[in-house]
């Protein structure tokens, strides 16, 4: 039999826990926009070495893209040494030919979830970024709302939005780049918009130009892509596991040497 549980205590349970998780995400050590590949794998490396990671998504589920493959068919290509991820995460895979790995995709993004979530990862998801914080220069924290507001323009006339704050932020957000399109807007960073696609040259050079692009901002994912003008990567996930795996080793170089 289940348990005698009145409705109200059910409520005050998601009330209590929810906002309880909201107030400790207000102060992180690196909040990552995006809960897509590049920012799942970033999450759990930096989690795994201690840090308070949030993921603010502006959807309802996590993954991003993962959910589905190219044409909508759910199956997830990654080329060498990408399938490390999938062998470290136990996400079963085939070998198609050397160096060309398939795998479905609920295997994939339900894998990369958990492992995020198992490393300490904390999410807010219905969550947009809206604006920016910055301070001498420097981006200090990240102004969201809920991802509501932005279909209720005809009901409702203003409803502010909260800040949370961060050592460091990491954009990825895939083609959106919503951070680095809010600093492009404010003439602060230029953001160039994605190339055609040529997934060999996309593959490395988002990896080769994930990196601090202003202040206390890393760049990840399709979103670097989308800040250098880089080509679009296609149907193929390596590249942004990989981009996610070197923004984390980014993000620790500097905490480190600001700690020091």
């Amino acid at each position: 039999m289940f348990a005698k549980i009145a409705e109200k205590n059910i409520s005050r349970a998601i009330i209590t826990e929810y906002h309880k998780h909201l107030y400790e995400a207000i102060e992180s050590d690196i909040v990552i926009a995006g809960a897509g590949p590049a920012g799942l794998v970033a999450g759990r490396l930096l989690a795994k070495k201690n840090y308070k990671v949030t993921i603010v998504e502006r959807n309802n589920f996590l993954g991003g893209g993962m959910w589905i493959g190219g044409y909508l068919m759910n199956k997830i290509t990654l080329r060498s040494p990408a399938e490390k991820f999938l062998q470290e995460l136990d996400i079963p895979y085939k070998e198609i030919e050397p160096g060309l790995f398939v795998a479905d995709s609920p295997d994939f993004a339900s894998g990369l979830i958990k492992g995020a979530c198992d490393a300490g990862v904390k999410f807010l998801n219905m969550t947009i970024i809206e604006d920016v914080m910055i301070k001498n220069k420097e981006l200090t924290g990240l102004v969201i709302n809920w991802t509501a507001v932005t279909t209720l323009p005809k009901l409702i006339t203003c409803l502010d939005p909260i800040i949370i704050e961060s050592k460091l932020a990491i954009d990825a957000t895939g083609h959106s780049a919503a951070i680095c399109r809010l600093l492009n807007k404010r003439n602060l960073l230029d953001t160039q918009g994605m190339g055609p696609l040529w997934i060999e040259n996309s593959e490395k050079s988002i990896v080769a130009h994930t990196k601090e692009i202003f202040p206390n901002l890393i760049v990840a994912g399709m979103a670097v892509s989308e800040k250098f003008g880089l080509p679009r990567m296609g149907p193929t996930f390596g590249g942004m596991l990989l981009s996610g795996e070197q923004a984390a080793t980014v993000a620790i170089e500097i905490l480190d040497k600001n700690n020091a």
